[in-house]
């Protein structure tokens, strides 16, 4: 039996599985690091914590499952994305990274979109805004110029994780859609862009693919961990491509739900001359040739969590959500829009909040909760009907997260959606999909799509219910209605907010 390992490189801790040719996962291991946040908005992370968090991972994964470290044949990665690590001539690092949700850029992106105009989606097919790289770069450049002068070229997170393993300055390609640097449907960095900024040459690493093999480990980093140094290392992918990897999206027809904390919608395209207008996010998929269309509601789960904290900390979910099955579809006349921490897709707005709307003396707990659920859901639907309008045809959904826990949120979302919903029967996430990249990268399989029927087991399927469709359908346009009609009246309540 052979082995590889899939590094999942995220906000708060990395994970790490170690998963056989067989697709069982035959260790795991995990570690987390602090965030820095010296003010508000700022949110940073020093890149040697991710190296310490990552070497101490994979000491474990040998010392705990007993594989023999000549058995392991690759590693790849899964990444947050979007975080800015500037490096020296001599690749040291200059400062803490700056992180996806750090918010302090936003001045830079009214530059770029003043600069840059019309060519800024012609080019990266997405919108500037503050959790993407080039904000990042301009504000260092702006706030920093002493420290800017000595930067030779950035990375991201992952990127500079395996630089630290092979000794090889490289940026994978699915990553590096998201940094606004890149020309998403020719997959090569934008000269044009890079000359507007006054960015030195060189300033972008060469580009990798997902599955390709970018070095071996370095002696001294396989010391550390106990890995052979001729274990492959392969370029891997921004977390979200990994995501849809790791849950099959790698063909079309397929589209991923994802309820974290934020939650995601997910489409997998080949065609390069799609475009959105910047409504949804544009990026160039793990499968080579291919891209992936992204919503995003930013406050999914976290409303969920907000709903119980608040209102019911004394139950887990499974006892809040037990009695929302047995309220119908409309919880009753109540909505509610998940806009807590402000929205993404299809309205970037930081000022909007969350609203309940038609609340009455005869609502309970119950009605609020399964209120929110739906809210949740319709904020995802928003992002369909964008990828709908484009022309991409969604045949069947992928559910992972906290919203595929729930039977009755699973069949909440088939019947918002219209569409089949698929549960996973071993959901591993991005960590997952990096262990694929690094299958297919070692030649265990001739694609993704292959490892993907190798891999991935389905369990239930959730068929939509005419009649809740038609319900939903109707609440769905309602919901449409509640921005609009709440947005000045939440610019004139920020005044008033702590």
């Amino acid at each position: 039996m052979k082995y590889v390992i899939g590094i999942d490189l995220g906000t708060s801790s990395v994970k790490t599985l170690l998963v056989g040719q067989d697709g069982e996962i035959k260790g795991e291991a995990s570690a987390a690091y602090p965030l820095i946040q010296e003010r508000p908005g700022y949110s940073e992370q020093n890149p040697e914590e991710w190296v310490n968090g990552t070497v101490d991972c994979l000491k474990r994964l040998l010392q705990e499952s007993g594989v023999s470290a000549a058995d392991i044949e690759g590693v790849s990665f899964s990444g947050q994305m979007h975080g800015l690590v500037l490096l020296d001539e001599h690749n040291s690092v200059l400062r803490n990274a700056i992180l996806w949700n750090d918010t302090r850029t936003t001045k830079q992106c009214r530059e770029i979109e003043a600069k840059l105009g019309d060519r800024l989606l012609g080019i990266t097919r997405n919108a500037a805004l503050e959790g993407f790289t080039l904000p990042k770069v301009l504000w260092v450049q702006e706030h920093e110029p002493a420290l800017f002068a000595k930067a030779a070229r950035f990375v991201l997170p992952k990127d500079y994780l395996r630089y630290r393993m092979t000794g090889k300055v490289q940026m994978e390609i699915s990553d590096a859609a998201g940094t606004l640097l890149l020309n998403v449907p020719e997959g090569k960095w934008s000269d044009e862009i890079a000359a507007a900024f006054d960015l030195p040459e060189g300033f972008c690493p060469p580009l990798v693919g997902s599955t390709e093999e970018t070095g071996t480990l370095l002696p001294e980093f396989a010391a550390l961990t106990g890995l052979s140094s001729a274990t492959k290392v392969f370029g891997g992918g921004a977390d979200n491509a990994c995501g849809a990897v790791g849950a099959g999206i790698v063909r079309k027809g397929d589209a991923l739900c994802s309820v974290g904390t934020s939650g995601v919608v997910l489409t997998y395209e080949e065609d390069k001359n799609k475009d959105f207008g910047g409504k949804v996010h544009f990026f160039n998929h793990a499968h080579p040739g291919a891209f992936y269309a992204m919503g995003v509601t930013l406050g999914a789960g976290y409303s969920l969590s907000w709903f119980k904290e608040s209102l019911a900390p004394e139950l887990s979910f499974d006892e809040l959500l037990k009695p929302v099955g047995g309220i119908a579809p409309g919880s009753e006349g109540l909505l509610f829009t998940p806009y807590l921490v402000g929205e993404r897709t299809p309205h970037a707005d930081s000022v909007i909040r969350a609203s309940f709307i038609g609340l009455s003396g005869t609502h309970r707990r119950e009605h609020l909760a399964r209120a929110v659920m739906e809210g949740i859901t319709f904020s995802l639907q928003e992002s369909f009907d964008l990828i709908r309008q484009a022309g991409i045809t969604v045949e069947r959904v992928i559910s992972i997260g906290g919203g595929a826990k729930n039977p009755v949120w699973l069949q909440m979302q088939a019947d918002i959606f219209g569409k089949p919903v698929v549960a996973l029967k071993n959901e591993q996430g991005p960590a997952m999909g990096a262990a694929m990249m690094a299958a297919v990268g070692s030649g265990w399989f001739a694609s993704l799509k292959e490892c993907a029927d190798a891999f991935i087991g389905y369990a239930a399927t959730y068929e939509p219910i005419a009649a809740n469709v038609e319900k939903y359908a109707r609440l769905f346009k309602l919901y449409q209605q509640v921005y609009a009609a709440t947005r000045s009246l939440n610019e004139g309540l920020q005044e008033f907010r702590g």
